[in-house]
């Protein structure tokens, strides 16, 4: 573990390159923070009276967050009270760990999706899972009697890059295009097209645009962003309420608004797809991945769980541990996972809830050491759990199309980027939004004894560019940095104890002024709300 010199270190470097004044003292903003001796105080964009419309004179504005999560956060997560369980110790899982149950698990698992699903239960004991697990059924939920008591031991190292122990994978495959027939507003629920087709309420779709040598330029990001140019990429995952065939053009409403303008010039449109998996859930388990350091270097990108292409699923009560497959001493010592965590990928109202992982092995670059990772998702919420010991603890990552996400009381502790795996240093590896403009996100409550960052990252990771845009960190805290050069808005809202970066003569600010808004430097603790994500869904869902 890297002392906390090192994290001294690098805050003392941030500073040494003209970051921004010593903590504590804000930069210049509308609203710098509350009065002084008041004991509590509210943002200027967040009064007693707050609607989602609300916009400040100088166009600021902060997005609705409540969508966030399973169903929106309106029921909690978990399967029918009359769903079936089937029990993988009865079907020939050893629980004892000394032989492999990837058999029988499997078996289970495919049994309860032959039933139109059902809880694979796995009693409580150590089991050796030596190959992989996939679920490509709704209604599937794998649950343990505790995180300590049933733990899933993964051993396969070879051939396991850029793939995951225990995926649940669903399909987007698309079968109506729209194209809209008008430019819609971020905050906008109602989409236009000049004939609906047969879409129906309930239906899944995407709403996305191609990336354009327009919609790079806007952003700065000519010569930079690259590996999506001209291609047709999905920003909003979303479900069909209603539609209008008596308007003219047909009108399409949406549960929840965009995060972001669709433009025609981007040649923006509506796709409905079909084959999502949706009620699935991981529940009360131990996992672990971690093999030898060699064989965890060898390998790349892999994850102990994956969400993809799913829709109103959950990870609850989950935690790693040690590995037995892990050294007992030396580089890898100790250790739980092999590279990655849980990744969760073109997704929507997912909750990751209760959940611990920490020291991976292979924290080096190209995507390894990502304990939680997001890609291309909408209304994830990741709620109450910690990361400590990844390269980057928290991540959005890889590709447009990260909006609406939530960050809810997380706690990031020794994050730590490697070179390669003679590197018995490192540097501090900060959670953060990672790639291609992750759209009005929200980092609520967290505490980050490492950081979080959003900048533009310009070149690196296959020209990654800015990372963020209208993206909140309200009422965090900690002993780390927190880096907000967010292109266009930006907002931090309340900290304490944290050093705030909001300027840089470093490339990584080239092209984000306005400097983000900031408010409430240091005094967090008494910001109200204190969560802002739980108190706008309590309004929204109030009567």
């Amino acid at each position: 573990m890297r002392p906390p010199l090192c994290l001294l270190a690098f805050l003392s470097c941030l500073a040494a390159c003209g970051d921004e004044a010593p903590r504590g003292a804000p930069p210049p903003a509308p609203d710098a923070g509350p009065d002084a001796g008041a004991s509590t105080w509210r943002s200027a964009l967040y009064p007693e009276d707050w609607t989602p419309s609300l916009t400040d004179p100088e166009g600021h504005f902060l997005h609705d967050f409540s969508y966030a999560g399973y169903h929106h956060g309106e029921a909690p997560p978990g399967p029918p009270a009359a769903a079936p369980t089937f029990d993988v110790v009865t079907r020939g899982a050893d629980p004892s760990g000394q032989t492999d149950a990837t058999l029988a698990v499997q078996a289970t698992i495919d049994e309860a999706a032959a039933a139109g699903g059902g809880i694979v239960s796995f009693p409580e004991g150590l089991y050796r899972i030596d190959d992989k697990l996939v679920v490509s059924s709704s209604g599937v939920v794998l649950r343990g009697a505790g995180s300590t008591k049933t733990r899933l031991h993964f051993t396969r190292s070879a051939g396991m890059s850029h793939d995951a122990h225990l995926a649940f994978v669903g399909k987007a495959e698309p079968d109506l295009d729209l194209a809209l027939s008008a430019d819609v507003l971020a905050r906008a629920d109602v989409v236009e097209v000049e004939d609906a087709g047969d879409l129906a309420p309930g239906d899944d779709v995407l709403l996305g645009w191609v990336i354009t040598p327009a919609f790079i330029e806007e952003h700065s990001m000519t010569g930079t962003w690259e590996a999506f140019n001209d291609t047709w990429q999905p920003f909003f995952r979303r479900t069909v309420r209603a539609v209008d065939k008596a308007a003219a053009p047909h009108r399409i409403t949406l549960d929840v608004p965009l995060r972001y303008p669709a433009k025609l010039r981007d040649q923006a449109s509506l796709r409905r797809v079909a084959g999502l998996l949706r009620e699935c859930g991981v529940e009360s388990l131990g996992v672990s991945n971690a093999v030898s350091w060699a064989e965890a270097w060898a390998e790349t990108q892999v994850h102990a769980i994956d969400l993809r292409r799913v829709v109103d699923c959950w990870i609850e009560d989950v935690a790693s541990f040690p590995s037995p497959a892990a050294p007992a001493e030396g580089p890898g010592g100790g250790a739980h996972l092999a590279s990655g965590g849980i990744l969760v990928e073109e997704a929507s109202r997912v909750t990751v809830r209760g959940v611990s992982l920490g020291l991976a092995q292979n924290r080096g670059g190209g995507g390894n050491g990502y304990l939680f990772e997001i890609r291309r998702s909408s209304e994830i919420l990741v709620a109450d759990s910690e990361g400590d010991g990844g390269r980057h603890n928290f991540i959005q990552n890889w590709g447009f199309g990260t909006t609406g996400c939530v960050f809810l009381r997380i706690v990031s502790k020794n994050g730590e980027s490697l070179t390669d795996m003679n590197d018995a240093s490192g540097f501090t590896g900060l959670s953060e939004f990672h790639h291609s403009l992750a759209t009005a996100n929200l980092v609520d409550a967290s505490t980050f004894d490492d950081g979080f960052s959003i900048v533009n990252r310009n070149h690196e990771s296959t020209g990654a560019g800015h990372t963020g845009t209208e993206n909140v960190l309200w009422n965090n805290r900690g002993k780390g940095a927190l880096r907000s050069l967010q292109f266009g808005a930006g907002y931090v809202i309340g900290t304490e104890g944290l050093y705030v970066t909001t300027e840089s003569p470093l490339p990584m600010a080239a092209g984000t002024q306005p400097v983000d808004r900031v408010e409430g430097l240091d005094e967090g603790d008494t910001l109200e709300p204190p969560s802002l994500y739980e108190d706008q869904l309590f309004r929204r869902r109030a009567p």
